[in-house]
C-alpha cells in the first residue's frame, strides 16, 4: 500500500511508525509538512520520502492521510484539489483519511469540489504509544476495500470503532478523544488527596498511576461490566462505600455527564464554525 500523509506531527509520526515495515514499508509513505526537521527525523527513522510542498507523490497514494491542524485543512484542500482533480482524470480516486478534529466530511468534500472518498476518524493521544482508541465513519463514496484500509492504518495505533452517523462523532469525541483529559485530572486529584493524607508526592502518584492501569485492565480482562466489578470492591459500610456515597452525593456522576456533554456540544460547535469557511 502506498501511503501519503499531509502533516508530519505527533499523531502522524505515531501511525508512521506503526505502519513503516508491517502494513507498508517506510519507502511507500510519503509525508509533506513545512518543517524540514520533523521530515529528516521520520526519514531518518522509518526510510520515508519527504517534501515540503504537496507534489505528485501525494495523489499517487491509494490512502492520504490529512494530519494537519483543522484550522489549516482549508487552505490544504484549496492545495490539493487540483492533484486530486488530476487523479481522478486519470481514473483513480485515493481515500482521504482524516484526523483533524472538526472538520466534518461533508465541508471538506465541499472544499474538494464534491470528492466523495472521505473517513473521518477522532482518534486520542494514548494512540502515541499504540494504545490508542479511534472512532471512525465513512462518507457514502468510500468502498470496502477503502473502509478496510483505512480501519487497518488506524489499528496501527491502538483500537477502532466505527460509528454509522457522522454526527456521533461528537460524542466520541466527548467520550475518548477528550477521554484522556479526564482520567490525568482524576489523577491529580488523588494524587492531591494522597499528599493531604499524609504521604509523599512520589508515593501518591505511584499509587494513583498503579490503580488506573491496574483497574483498566482489569475491565478489559473481564467479560463482566465494570458496574459488576466495582460492586465488588464495594462492601456495605465499609472504606470504598464511603467513599462512593460521598462522591454521590456530591454529584460526581452528574458533573462527569454533564462535562460530557459540554464536549460534545464543543465539537459541534467547532464543526460548524471550522465548516463555515467558504
Amino acid at each position: 500500500m502506498k501511503i501519503a500523509f499531509i502533516g508530519g506531527g505527533n499523531m502522524a509520526s505515531a501511525l508512521i511508525a506503526g505502519l513503516a515495515g508491517k502494513l507498508a514499508p517506510g519507502g511507500n509513505i510519503h509525508v509533506v509538512d513545512p518543517n524540514p526537521a520533523a521530515l529528516d527525523k521520520l526519514f531518518t527513522a522509518h526510510g520515508v520520502s519527504a517534501a515540503t510542498e504537496l507534489d505528485e507523490r501525494v495523489p499517487a497514494a491509494e490512502v492520504i492521510v490529512l494530519a494537519v491542524k483543522p484550522q489549516s485543512m482549508r487552505e490544504v484542500a484549496s492545495q490539493l484539489k487540483p492533484l486530486l482533480d488530476l487523479a481522478q482524470e486519470a481514473g483513480r480516486q485515493p481515500l482521504l483519511l482524516s484526523i483533524a478534529a472538526g472538520i466534518r466530511s461533508a465541508d471538506l468534500a465541499r472544499w474538494l469540489g464534491g470528492y466523495a472518498a472521505i473517513v473521518r476518524t477522532m482518534p486520542n493521544t494514548p494512540a502515541l504509544i499504540g494504545q490508542g482508541v479511534t472512532g471512525m465513519v465513512a462518507a457514502p463514496g468510500v468502498t470496502a476495500q477503502q473502509r478496510d484500509a483505512a480501519d487497518h492504518i488506524m489499528r496501527a495505533v491502538g483500537s477502532t470503532v466505527w460509528v454509522e452517523k457522522e454526527a456521533l462523532i461528537d460524542p466520541v469525541t466527548a467520550v475518548s478523544g477528550s477521554g484522556p483529559a479526564y482520567v490525568f485530572y482524576f489523577i491529580e486529584a488523588m494524587q492531591a488527596a494522597a499528599e493531604e493524607l499524609g504521604l509523599t508526592a512520589e508515593q501518591g502518584r505511584e499509587l494513583a498511576l498503579a490503580t488506573f492501569a491496574g483497574a483498566a485492565q482489569l475491565a478489559l480482562q473481564s467479560d463482566e461490566p465494570v458496574s459488576v466489578l466495582r460492586e465488588r470492591v464495594t462492601s456495605k459500610g465499609g472504606t470504598t462505600y464511603a467513599a462512593l456515597s460521598s462522591m454521590e452525593q456530591s454529584g460526581v456522576k452528574a458533573a462527569i455527564g454533564g462535562a460530557m456533554r459540554a464536549a460534545a456540544a464543543r465539537g459541534k460547535q467547532l464543526g460548524e464554525e471550522l465548516g463555515a469557511q467558504d
